[in-house]
């Protein structure tokens, strides 16, 4: 199920992720958010390699209860692969998209 994670103080949105039945046990069991990868088709634990855990503060259903919301506390500033603190970072200005913010990290050095 697709899963949306939310800063917990600000509200701005970090990412977009998906959970299995397994990474949706973890979570719950371990108050760090965990994910299933579409593309690898394994588990993962968000921060494991970088460092940037996602504590969970707060999980929310929607209505038809298929998503879920995610409220954390992202710790190492940064939720996104490419360094930058959101994966949100482009934005729509005069018919093209910009990006918006500098990265927090240098990916190169956090994946190796």
């Amino acid at each position: 199920m697709p899963v949306v994670v939310q800063e917990h103080q600000t509200g701005d949105v970090l990412m977009l992720a998906y959970m299995n039945r397994e990474s949706w046990r973890k979570t719950l069991e371990t108050g760090k958010a965990h994910f299933w990868s579409r593309s690898r088709k394994s588990l993962w634990l968000k921060g494991e390699t970088s460092g940037h855990l996602q504590l969970v503060r707060e999980v929310c259903l929607d209505c038809d209860q298929d998503a879920v919301l995610l409220r954390v506390e992202q710790l190492g500033g940064a939720a996104c692969h490419t360094g930058h603190r959101s994966c949100f970072y482009r934005k729509r200005s005069d018919g093209e998209f910009i990006e918006v913010g500098e990265p927090i990290f240098d990916p190169k050095d956090v994946y190796k």
